[in-house]
């Protein structure tokens, strides 16, 4: 390959192609997503204040928080094959109202029990929406985008912990929890309507989007297709049974049940350290972890896509969250717990966009739709068990630091299997060198 080669499709667009996609599409989903993370994620913060309600104990706190992914299983795959063959943009819009409805019902509950249930239904509907959206992406955005298209959405996870944590506590300190989750299920019915006018489910059918820019994605995007492998018949069965799809299941379970399990216990081991704040105090302070977290996810997928190395960009920031976890339970003192509280949600985060670039690279996109849904739906059971065994295990030791040992057990799976499982199932993204010339 020489420089002499006729005009390469750059890593980024430039003036001759525009790039509104990234201003209308990215946005529009990831304040849909932070909404519902925010539905999802605000019983971690309100679970320490409850005071005696409900009369939940550690290990019903957290399958409180667990059993949301037991809901979330179900429309994984179903709501997939509905963006692929039906409407991304549709099916997201039905799911959204259907959560907010269900979000702001749970603050009516009155027994343990109707609680365990709305979190379930809760779960069930807000399991379709991020297979939806990562087809919708699929459709948006090339390969050599995807991590960082990934990415910058899925940074309404830290950035809805970053806002919707102080907003929780601040709202606990002058509401009942009650009304705290009556409340927060509302905005979305309000963006389904932001959804709608703004999101398209390709680029040709776009009222805002140019020329220019529509036929540079749908070319860059067949070209993308053209270069898969087949996946034996073309079936979802043919897809499914690919080892790369299995291994990535498993990592996403392992990788997820140390997330959820450090994600929803953040909040009260930050209400230890400060010797039981005030929840104000405590959703702040629980923003500042996030923080640092949203910053090293983008820079991550960045990097991941300017270097293709998919696994290392899942496995080193995995192992770094080990080695933060495991320090966190020996040291003593509030700051040093607290940096590397920082340090573990950063490691945790840091994957997200990198590996769902992963299925898009190994998958033709009319078989991707149901592989990324198998692997959403069980992997995240993950985040069922995560919660439950810290909680369960703090019932049983009067300590969290067995818990937290046994996540960092779990994401030493998650490191083994991407590094290990995926040696030589994942190709590098081509870099511009590499790239066909516009329009071959």
């Amino acid at each position: 390959m020489t420089d002499a080669r006729p005009q390469p499709i750059p890593p980024s667009p430039s003036p001759a192609v525009p790039a509104k996609r990234w201003a209308y599409v990215i946005p529009v989903a990831a304040i849909m997503y932070m909404l519902a993370y925010l539905d999802r994620n605000n019983v971690s913060v309100i679970l320490p204040y409850m005071h005696g309600d409900l009369e939940l104990s550690n290990a019903d706190k957290g399958l409180v928080g667990g059993i949301f992914f037991v809901g979330y299983v179900f429309l994984q795959i179903p709501a997939a094959i509905l963006a692929q063959r039906w409407s991304a943009r549709k099916t997201v819009l039905i799911l959204m109202v259907a959560w907010g409805l269900a979000a702001s019902l749970s603050g009516l509950v009155q027994t343990k029990s109707q609680f365990y249930a709305a979190r379930f239904v809760l779960g069930f509907f807000e399991g379709g929406v991020w297979p939806a959206v990562l087809i919708l992406l699929a459709s948006w955005f090339p390969l050599r985008e995807r991590a960082r298209a990934n990415a910058l959405w899925m940074a309404c996870l830290p950035l809805s912990s970053v806002f919707m944590a102080p907003l929780s506590g601040w709202m606990l300190d002058h509401a009942s929890w009650r009304w705290v989750l009556v409340l927060q299920g509302m905005p979305p019915l309000v963006w389904a309507l932001v959804w709608w006018f703004a999101v398209a489910d390709r680029p040709a059918q776009a009222r805002w989007i140019s020329r220019a820019e529509a036929d540079h994605v749908e070319r860059s995007i067949a070209a993308d297709e053209a270069a898969k492998p087949p996946a034996g018949s073309g079936s979802y069965l043919d897809a499914v049974k690919q080892k790369s799809v299995l291994v990535l299941i498993g990592v996403y379970f392992f990788w997820i049940t140390g997330f959820y399990g450090f994600n929803l216990w953040l909040p009260s081991v930050i209400k230890e350290l400060t010797h039981d704040g005030s929840s104000t105090e405590v959703g702040l302070l629980t923003a500042i972890p996030f923080t640092i977290a949203l910053a090293v996810m983008i820079a991550n997928a960045a990097w991941s896509d300017r270097t293709g190395r998919r696994r290392q960009a899942v496995a080193v920031p995995l192992v770094v969250g080990i080695a933060a976890l495991l320090l966190g339970q020996a040291v003593d003192g509030a700051l040093p717990r607290m940096l590397l509280l920082c340090v573990t949600a950063a490691a945790v985060y840091a994957p997200y966009g990198p590996f769902w670039a992963i299925p898009g690279q190994l998958l033709r996109f009319e078989v991707v739709a149901v592989a990324m849904g198998l692997i959403n739906a069980l992997g995240n059971l993950g985040g069922f068990a995560g919660p439950y065994l810290v909680g369960w295990l703090t019932d049983a030791t009067g300590s969290s630091v067995t818990g937290f040992a046994v996540l960092s057990g779990f994401l030493a799976v998650a490191v083994a299997l991407v590094t290990l499982g995926l040696r030589t199932g994942t190709r590098p993204v081509r870099r511009l060198s590499e790239e066909a010339p516009e329009g071959a």
